[in-house]
This record gives structure tokens, C-alpha cells and sequence, in this order.
């Protein structure tokens, strides 16, 4: 009996993934990419060059193998550090247990990874193809050779769309009727700087390792509707994002001359200026990107076409959840597809109506915690609320875990995690609320545990 044919449309974090899954199945599996292969051209992805993998991404990596590859060279980053306008700095852990960490890894060397992987286990990449058609009903897909402009017809029994936002395969589910999409696009956008080593920015190369930052965080300048961040890089350098506005005083549009870059970032983000020898050059060149959530609905076509991973539901950065949400989306259908022994026509509609909750809920508070990032980390309100949901959590794991941790420390369904978060931090804010912020604030980790733990026994 011939294999079951199996086209992928992208061949990026999600796709990659997806195609060693079901390689490993013994299917026939073909994955076509529009840009040239980066282990030979370079990795030219335009998006940035780390990412923030967590427990529902290192869980499905473990599903073929590679977590362990894929965690050697990630930086683990147990907490954020706030800086505030004059420069001082705020540690605030992710969580009570130190072994809850995030990692930042390079999007590339992942990318990479996934490609050989996918190759080892009999895949066959095409690169510089474009999809410009999708055939929902043979199915298949129609490609462009970006060199020489001819076109070539996929056919396979089964299609999947994993070609990102802005899906050639969805773009055709989208013709089909009844089928539900939106875009947002946020008011804000990003733009891309770099923090070198230590050495190359005049920083003790001893004091941070050869960093120029503490490197087991993720930094962040939150200031009021816009911030800057910053994710260590295995080379000793770092990536800061701008997220700004792209109108208003704190608006790119307000920063549009060589010499606005400097007294702007000196008034702002006065502590980075010299960490960032090439800011004026890097400001003025590197392009500035939108943020966009898209949802649509459904995600598959018959049994034979699904898309995923941001083709079904892309999300805005500001959980750290892009990445993790896609490669969940490649665990949860291997699962589903072993509960079916492998009959798509069962496993697509089951996957869609699990997932597409879950998507929406990730996307909400992807959304949510942009304004938590850029507005409330620097709130002495919201930090002693955090302090008493760890403490929460340290009293009774089971009943109190917060929402960040469930989110980024679990494989709890997403809709799920928010209910449940939801519930703790109306706990922690009706304690903040009967004590006081103000007397909260100058309480001692043991002083606040005792009166977090007092009143939850008054009220059980």
C-alpha cells in the first residue's frame, strides 16, 4: 500500500515540527518554503532572532527528540528586571520555584534544527517556492519557483497549512462560505535594536559574564503605553524591541530625525544609551513592524486540509506564547492523531474544536499582558499583588497557582489557565485590598506569607 501523502505549506517553527512528527508516522511528507534554505543563505527571517520557549513548547519538542538539543543552547531567564526612568532596577521572580524558567532561544538555530531533523527523519524541503493557490477538494497546492517563475501543482492526500499570518492556504479557505475570520492590528508597532557584549559596549566583561546586562532575565523599560524589552542572546549580545506607539509623543512618528534619536532614548531610556553603540544607525535603518491577532474559523477543510500555528491564530508577542501555542498545536494533533490510529478525516474536526477556545484565550491575554508589560510592572499595586500570589501559591500549590504559571510553567489548556488564574488574582487583590498596599509593601517575605496564610484561614 503507497504512503499517505502529506504536503506542508511553510516550513517554520510550527511547520518543522510538524513535519517530524509525521515522518515519524512512516508518511510520505514534502514541506515547501518560499524563502531560500538559511543553513546555506543565512538565516534571513526579518522577525527577531530569539524567542521565549516554555513548558508547552519544550514538551512537544520532547515528543521527537529534541528538547534536549534545543535547551543546551537556550539562556534561562527565571524573572523579569524592571527599569524605571532613572535607571534603578526591579527584580520580580516568574515564580516561587526556581526551577520555573522561560528560555530564550535563537529563532534561527531552532529553525535550523527542526530542518535537519525533518530531513533526517525522510523529509523532503523544497525551498523557494511561494504557494500562491491551494486546491481544497484534491487537494493541493500551486507553486511558484521564485527563481525562475515556473509553476508546479502539489497533489497529496493530505494539506496542511503552516505559511504563518498571512496564509496562502487560509487565504483560500477564506473564499469558502461561511468561513469566519478578523485582524486586529495593534496602534503600536516594533522596531529591532542591539545590545553587543559587554566588551564591544565598554562593559566589564567580568561583571556579567561577557554580557552587558544580567543575562537570566528579560529585561524591560515600561513606560506608560510603550516599553522596551530585552532577551539575552547565546553570543553574549541582546535584542531589544521597541513597542511603541506609531503616533503620540512616545510614537515613532515623533522620532524621525538623526538627531531626535539620542536626546529622546537619554530622556527615556537614559541607562541603555550606552549599551547601544550603534543606536542612532540602528534606529534610523531597521524597519518597524505591526502586531496583529488574527482568528478565523474552521481550521480544517473536510479531513484533508488544516492550518495551524499562526496560520489559524496568530497572537501578539507579549505572553511568549507564539512560539509555545504552535508547537502545542503539533503536539495536541499527534496526540490525537495516535487516538485515532491515524484517520485525519476523525482527528481535524476534534483538533479545530479543541484548539480554537484555547487560541482565543492565549490571544486575549497576549493582548491583556501588553498592557501589564508597558503600564502595570512598574504599579507598586500590581507588584505587591504578584508577591502575594506567589505566596498564595506557596501555601497551597493546588488551589492557587497563578495565571503566569500555568500559562508558562504547565500544559494546562489555555482557557483553562485563565479561568483559574483569574479566580487567584481576585484572591490576591481582595488580600491586597483588606491589608493595604502601603503597609504590604514594607512587609518582609515572612511577614507577608503569615498574613496571606491567616487570611485564608479566616475565610475557609
Amino acid at each position: 500500500m503507497p504512503s499517505t501523502r502529506i504536503v506542508i505549506v511553510g516550513s517554520g517553527l510550527s511547520g518543522g515540527l510538524l513535519a517530524c512528527m509525521l515522518a515519524r508516522r512512516g508518511y510520505d511528507v514534502t514541506m515547501y518554503e518560499r524563502r531560500p534554505d538559511p543553513r546555506r543563505a543565512g538565516f534571513i527571517g526579518g522577525r527577531s532572532i530569539n524567542l521565549a520557549l516554555s513548558c508547552r513548547g519544550v514538551t512537544a519538542l520532547q515528543r521527537v527528540g529534541l528538547a534536549e538539543t534545543v535547551l543546551s543552547d537556550s539562556i534561562p531567564m527565571p524573572g523579569r528586571l524592571m527599569h524605571d526612568a532613572s535607571g534603578a532596577l526591579t527584580y520580580q521572580a516568574y515564580s516561587k520555584d526556581a526551577d520555573d524558567v522561560i528560555h530564550s532561544v535563537s529563532r534561527g538555530k531552532l529553525n535550523m534544527t527542526l530542518m535537519d531533523a525533518a530531513e533526517a527523519s525522510g523529509v523532503k524541503i523544497v525551498f523557494g517556492h511561494r504557494c500562491v493557490d491551494a486546491d481544497l477538494d484534491a487537494p493541493a497546492a500551486t507553486l511558484r519557483d521564485e527563481s525562475s517563475g515556473s509553476v508546479v501543482r502539489a497533489e497529496c492526500d493530505v494539506l496542511f497549512g503552516a505559511d504563518g499570518a498571512f496564509s496562502a492556504v487560509r487565504w483560500q479557505m477564506q473564499k469558502t462560505d461561511r468561513f469566519d475570520f478578523s485582524q486586529y492590528y495593534l496602534p503600536h508597532g516594533y522596531k529591532e535594536l542591539t545590545i553587543p557584549p559587554a566588551e564591544a559596549c565598554g562593559v566589564d566583561p567580568a561583571r556579567h559574564g561577557g554580557f552587558a546586562m544580567a543575562p537570566n532575565a528579560l529585561h524591560i523599560w515600561p513606560r506608560g503605553g510603550s516599553m522596551m524589552i530585552a532577551l539575552p542572546n547565546a553570543d553574549r549580545s541582546f535584542t531589544c524591541t521597541l513597542f511603541w506607539p506609531f503616533e503620540g509623543e512616545m510614537g515613532f512618528d515623533h522620532v524621525t530625525e538623526h538627531e531626535e534619536v539620542l536626546p529622546f532614548f537619554e530622556e527615556h531610556f537614559g541607562d541603555a544609551v550606552t549599551l547601544i553603540p550603534d543606536l542612532v544607525n540602528d534606529y534610523m535603518t531597521n524597519p518597524i513592524g505591526s502586531l496583529a491577532t488574527i482568528r478565523c474559523w474552521p481550521w480544517h477543510a473536510g479531513g484533508r486540509v488544516l492550518i495551524l500555528g499562526d496560520a489559524s491564530h496568530a497572537i501578539v508577542p507579549f505572553y511568549g506564547q507564539g512560539i509555545n501555542s504552535g508547537f502545542e498545536d503539533c503536539r495536541v494533533l499527534d496526540e490525537l492523531l495516535d487516538e485515532y490510529a491515524g484517520d485525519f478525516e476523525a482527528t481535524f474536526p476534534r483538533f479545530s474544536r479543541e484548539r480554537k477556545p484555547n487560541a482565543d484565550a492565549i490571544a486575549d491575554l497576549a493582548l491583556d499582558n501588553f498592557i501589564v508589560m508597558r503600564d502595570s510592572v512598574a504599579n507598586p499595586a500590581f507588584l505587591t499583588r504578584k508577591r502575594v500570589e506567589h505566596a498564595l501559591h506557596a501555601l497551597d500549590a493546588q488551589r492557587f497557582t497563578p495565571l503566569y504559571n500555568l500559562v508558562s510553567f504547565s500544559n494546562t489548556p489555555y482557557a483553562e489557565a485563565r479561568e483559574i488564574g483569574e479566580r487567584v488574582i481576585r484572591v490576591a487583590e481582595e488580600i491586597v485590598q483588606r491589608i493595604g498596599v502601603d503597609e504590604m509593601r514594607t512587609m518582609s517575605d515572612e511577614a507577608l506569607a503569615s498574613s496571606v496564610r491567616a487570611f485564608v484561614e479566616s475565610v475557609t
